[in-house]
């Protein structure tokens, strides 16, 4: 199997990587607005209708083939579920206990199991410049949950909930984002396997919606109805594929490193529209964790080498050395 071989630096990777981690800094409030009259299960099966539509009609107009083989079905199966039904679903829930940039920040640990669970089932190289900076992260990621906590004054009971629920959605969205680094994965076409897998992610959403809270229910109003468009469209249909680019490119780990970023993204959203304060614990551990991802991702300099009397420049190879065949880009 191929590992991957990109540079987050490289600009194949690193716009959509960019686009995905200002998209997804957005949708923390977006779902805020999610979160009243309809129950959160129903919340988030409508949006995965509108984004498995949005992603056939896009690979429709490609011409592309729309049927998988038996073998991928299962595998999109359990992509769907891991990715579109449990994260989504645990997150959702996980906003009723605790606020959304507590969520937010928890959600930034998923730089932890996507490094090693890409390690031990995809075999991904590791460097100790980039274990060095994802542990400094980690360091800033801590005073931001931190900040978060004290800001909320929240009951106990009401954090263990919130942060039990946020790990959980981090674990499925971190066995998801591996799956995409397997070979079954990148042997199909990016559009149709996400848009089969967002389509059984709503049906177990709506499945499990109606089981746990009744008939599917709306809110229509413009808040409600445009955040289902802008998460089912934009935030999905637009962004997983960005994502998964990414994943493919340069492997869970290093992708992973947006996760790290939208906390920060989020809270400048939230200085804007809800008018939120930056204290000095959430101004260093955002500094502190921006300075772990320098540290991962920079590239060394390079250093002549002497070769009889020929001087070359040996260039360190990028984290991840071997080869990728496959296009960061369906």
């Amino acid at each position: 199997m191929s590992q991957p071989g990109a540079s987050l630096l490289h600009p194949r990777v690193l716009i959509p990587f960019a686009l995905v981690t200002l998209i997804w800094g957005s949708t923390w409030i977006v779902i805020k607005g999610q979160l009243g009259i309809v129950p959160p299960s129903w919340s988030v099966t409508y949006r995965f209708i509108v984004a498995a539509a949005a992603m056939f009609l896009f690979a429709a107009m490609r011409g592309e083939r729309l049927w998988l083989d038996r073998r991928a079905f299962a595998f999109v199966v359990l992509l769907g579920i891991a990715q579109f039904t449990f994260n989504f679903n645990f997150v959702y829930r996980a906003e009723q206990h605790i606020t959304s940039g507590l969520v937010a920040v928890l959600f930034a640990l998923l730089i932890v199991p996507n490094t090693l669970f890409g390690r031990l089932f995809l075999k991904t190289p590791l460097e100790g410049r980039f274990l060095a900076g994802a542990g400094i992260a980690i360091v800033g990621v801590g005073l931001m949950i931190l900040h978060e906590y004290r800001a909320a004054a929240l009951g106990p009971q009401a954090v263990v909930a919130g942060t039990l629920l946020t790990l959980t959605g981090v674990l499925s969205a971190s066995i998801a984002n591996v799956m995409q680094g397997t070979k079954i994965a990148r042997a199909q076409s990016m559009t149709v396997m996400i848009a089969w897998a967002m389509l059984f992610g709503a049906l177990a959403d709506g499945g499990f919606a109606w089981i746990t809270t009744g008939p599917p229910t709306i809110e229509a109003t413009p808040v409600y109805l445009l955040g289902v468009l802008y998460l089912g469209i934009v935030a999905s249909a637009v962004s997983f594929p960005l994502y998964f680019s990414v994943i493919r490119a340069v492997g869970p780990g290093q992708a992973a490193w947006s996760s790290v970023l939208i906390p920060i993204i989020a809270m400048g959203f939230s200085t804007v529209f809800e008018d939120y304060h930056w204290a000095p614990l959430s101004i260093a551990g955002g500094a502190v964790a921006l300075a772990g991802l320098i540290i991962a991702v920079a590239k060394r300099p390079e250093r002549p080498s002497v070769s009889g009397n020929m001087v070359s420049v040996a260039v360190d190879a990028p984290e991840c050395s071997a080869s990728a065949n496959e296009n960061p880009r369906d």
